[in-house]
This record gives structure tokens, sequence and C-alpha cells, in this order.
């Protein structure tokens, strides 16, 4: 290789296939060439430089002071020059030297946009409260801005990690590490917003190094690894080195103890929502807060509702935009458009009832009141976001009204709508006039009122083998003459209720004799098997027998 100038930084592929060696120069590797190719030439006093391989944007600290940052952006083998931006430093420096130093620096992508971390150590000549952390935002357009401030109270020495959009400050001398959450309310003082810990310091959990060596060595118990070690490297977003031990970590959060750390069920689901695998945490917070002793209020129920429905919703309307588009885009011959992704925040009807709702009214710990109330509160909610309630939702409720014979509260809600009119809510109410009378007559009106074809209504009464509320509708509506006897008596032997059965049979009897003068099937009809069978059960003396005039 020719001695071309002092080497700046020597680096291997990810494949450990190709070696690229940067002097002062900005160049492009070629892997299928295996060519190095010069794209442009910047001519920069660089003090010290930094690279975010997932954004593609490498950052160099220019000027005597270090704290006017360039940065460059890379993509398709050409390099684009952003706004360069200052860092505000605590104090003037005395001397014109150096100081930012890489150490008080980190770059990472939070919330899919990328931020540069500035570590702002306490200075003792202004009245700040300890060090802290400025974030400033880079776009690819437009200039660089300081957003966020997140408060540490701390002095001493810090490390960053990012990990699951949480930016994760390591503090060495009280062995501890604080959480923050830029996503979540802060205090906006006109210019940035100031953020405080989301949870309390909590030391990482400690890590035992098993003994290598003979079996007589391993034996042994393992060494607890030094944490917060000064021979720790930080590499964001989540890689921390130990140099001392030879280890590699890489940082992860656990959603489950933080539950128990945020008392405040807003605060926790505003918390959990941003997280990528919230979904069976949330589920579990949502139990929990309906069962004893950890039981909340109902307006506790009611937020907690409000803010899983506001992420759902915005799914829906995010899902209704694309297939819209899909079908505008295949008219026009345009692009597909990008499909939503359904995260884990994405927690449905479906998802609530089974894993919640249904388990909650099964248990039945809690007074009947509450129970309704917090079936009402989702169904509200639901209802509050514009969000079609499904039916089965209604059916637990219902269900529920019955099993605590509050049948005045089961009509005011059919009479006042608050349960919306469908044909499975026709259906349950139907199977339930043996218990409750009028429920007949309320399964009729929403019949009506959805203008539901008489026959379709039978088939999913009989489906259910509701195969008595399925004749008494039918004779409500007046059309038991022309009824199938034979659909009817199948339906009646698969529950096998001889009982049952044998009532329909003798009803069929009797608008036989009525309408032909004789209680027997004919031949049409083709019920033999169910005639041959009624025998086998009661007997031939048991058959209807034809009326004398």
């Amino acid at each position: 290789m020719e001695d071309k100038g002092e080497v700046k930084c020597i680096k291997f592929s990810l494949g450990n296939k190709i070696l690229a060696v940067q002097r002062t120069q900005k160049s492009v590797v070629l892997p299928e060439k295996r060519t190095l190719k010069l794209v442009k030439s910047q001519n920069i006093n660089v003090n010290w430089y930094m690279y975010c391989p997932e954004s593609l944007v490498i950052l160099l600290s220019t000027t005597v002071l270090g704290n006017v940052l360039q940065p460059f952006y890379f993509k398709g083998g050409t390099m684009s020059k952003l706004s360069k931006f200052e860092i505000e430093l605590p104090a003037a420096p005395k001397a014109s030297k150096l100081t930012l130093s890489e150490r008080d620096i980190a770059m990472a992508t939070i919330y899919g946009q990328l931020y540069v971390l500035y570590l702002r150590h306490h200075s003792r000549t202004s009245n700040s409260t300890g060090a802290e952390v400025v974030l400033y935002h880079l776009p690819r357009e437009g200039s660089c801005k300081k957003l966020h401030i997140l408060k540490l109270y701390r002095t001493g020495k810090f490390a960053l990690n990012v990990v699951d959009n949480l930016v994760v400050v390591h503090h060495q001398d009280t062995e501890t590490s604080l959480i923050f959450d830029i996503k979540l309310k802060g205090e906006f003082d006109g210019t940035v917003t100031l953020h405080q810990l989301v949870l309390p310091a909590r030391s990482i959990q400690p890590y035992q190094i098993p003994v290598a060596g003979p079996a007589a060595v391993t034996s042994q118990f393992p060494v607890p690894c030094k944490l917060y070690s000064s021979s720790w490297i930080v590499f964001q977003p989540d890689i921390i080195i130990s140099a001392i031990e030879g280890y590699l970590w890489n940082l992860q959060v656990k959603l489950e103890p933080i539950v128990n750390l945020l008392p405040d069920k807003g605060k926790l689901m505003d918390f959990l929502l941003q997280r990528k695998d919230c979904k069976m945490v949330i589920l579990s917070v949502c139990s929990q807060m309906l069962s004893e002793p950890e039981r909340g209020s109902l307006g506790v129920v009611a937020t907690v509702f409000d803010k899983l429905n506001n992420e759902y919703k915005k799914y829906l309307e995010a899902e209704q935009s694309y297939n819209m588009a899909l079908e505008i885009g295949q008219s026009r011959s345009n692009p597909p458009p990008k499909r939503p992704v359904r995260t884990q925040a994405v927690i449905d009807q479906s998802d609530i009832y089974t894993h919640v709702l249904s388990v909650f009214t099964e248990k039945k710990e809690a007074p009947h009141k509450f129970t309704i109330a917090v079936l009402m509160e989702y169904i509200r909610s639901l209802n509050q976001f514009q969000i079609t309630v499904q039916h089965y939702l209604y059916e637990l409720v219902i269900k529920t009204l019955v099993q605590h014979n509050l049948f005045y509260m089961l009509h005011q809600f059919l009479q006042y709508h608050v349960l919306s009119d469908s044909k499975p809510l026709a259906c349950l109410l139907l199977s339930l006039e043996s218990i409750y009378p009028p429920a007949h007559q309320l399964s009729l009106d929403m019949l009506k009122r959805l203008s539901t074809a008489n026959d379709e209504i039978v088939e999913v009464l009989l489906s259910k083998h509701q195969v008595l509320a399925a004749l008494r509708f039918i004779r409500g509506i007046g059309g038991h003459d022309s009824i199938s006897a034979r659909k009817f008596l199948d339906a009646a032997k698969q529950t096998e209720d001889e009982m049952l059965f044998y009532t329909i049979f003798r009803f069929f009897e009797q608008r036989n004799q009525r309408l032909r003068g004789n209680p027997s099937f004919n031949p049409g009809e083709h019920c033999e098997e169910h005639v041959m069978y009624f025998k086998q059960v009661f007997g031939d003396q048991a058959l209807m027998k034809p009326a004398t005039s």
C-alpha cells in the first residue's frame, strides 16, 4: 500500500471480506468489483468522528473547541453534506483547546428519528443541579435543533445506551441506570422539553461469569461480574463491553418488573404502549387492575381502555387509508402503498375479550355491579373512538346480566339501544325466552329493525341447538305451516334430548292433523327415519291417532 498520508481509520466489512483504509477523503467500497471509488473530496480539519451505520450518517468534530459538528449522509454511492450545527457548552472554556470529547457524544435513532445525544456535565460555575443529556434532532433536510433535555440530577461518570426507544444513562458512582422516554409528556419551556426519570434508578441485573477450566475447577461457583466498571466500553445502540472480563452484552429492558415500579396506570400504559414487546404485559396489567388486591377504580379502568382504543383506532384508520389507496392505485396503475405495520400496541376487541373480560366475568370475584360497569365502560370507550363493537362483547354483557337475574337492566339496555342490534344478539335473546319471556318480543323487535331474512334466523337458532326458540320464532311471524318438518326433527335429534324430540315430533303431528286431517307424515317430507326413532323410544302407541269427526 502506497504511503499517502496519515491513516484516520481502518475497518473491515461486516463479512470480514473487505478492509477499508480511510485517510482524509470520503470513498465508497464497491464489493462486487473489489475496488474503491473516490466519490467526493472534503477538506476539513477533524478532531474526531462518529459513524451511525443504522442511519448512514457520519459526524465530524471541527473547530478548536470541537463543538461544531458537521454531518454527512451516505446513500447509493453518493455523499450529501448536511447542515452543520454547534453544541452549546456548559461554560465558556478558559483556554482555546478541544473541549467537546467524543465520549460525551452519541448518535442513535429514537422513534424513527436520528438524534445526537450530548452528555453535558455539571458545571461548578453555573447554577445547574447536575449533569444532563441534551438531544439534538438531526433531520435529512433542514437545520439541526435542540429538542429535549434529560435531567440527571447527578454528577460523575456516565455512559449512554438506547434500547427500545428508551435512553438509558448509566451512572458509575451509584452503579445504577436511569431510564428516559422522550415520547412521554415533559415540561416544555418554549424551546425544549425537559424530561424527568420515567422510573426510579435501577441497577443492571447481576451477571455471573462461569469459571472455565478442568472439570474439578468448573465445579466452583461462578464469579459475579463487576457492574458499572471503569473498564466498560459502550457502543450504540445497546452494546456494553467489559474489557477486563472480555465479555460483550446486549442491553435489554424487561417490562414485567416495571409494572410494579409505575403505580399510575395511565402513565404505565403510556410507557408500555411505546415498547416493542408490550402486548402480553399490557393484557396482564388489565387483568390485574380488575382483580384483588390491585383492583382499580372505574375511572382508572376507563383511562386504560381509552388509551388502548386510541392506539387501536389509529391502526384501523391507517388500514382503511391503505385499502383506499390500494383501490385508487390499482385503477390508476400507481405503485402499491406501504401497508401499515400492526405493532403489539394494537390491542383489539378479541384480545381484551379473550385475555381480560371473559376471564374476569368467569371468576366472579368482583361485585356484579362493578363487573357490568367494567363491560359497559369498554363498550363506551369503543363507541367514543367510533369503533364498531363486536357482537360477542354484547353477548358477554347479556350473559352476565342473566347470571345475576338483572333482567330489568337488560330490558333497559335494549330499550334504549345501549346494546346495538345484531343477528347473533337477537338469537341469544330468543334462547332466553324460557327464563325471561319478554326476551322473545325484544328479539322480534330487533330482527324487524334489522330487516333480517327469517330463514336465516331459523338456521342460526337451529345451528345453536335452540330448536324450541326457532319454532317459537317461526310461529311468532306466522310461518309455521310451511316450514320443513325434517329440518326441525333433524335438529331435535342432534340435541340427544328425547323429550325435546317428542315435543317437536308432536307439534308436526298436530300440524299435519290440522292441515290434512291426518297426523302422519307424507312420503315427500322424508321423515321415515324420525318416525322409526320415535317408535323405538316411545313405542307405537305414542303415535298420534287420526282425529275422528
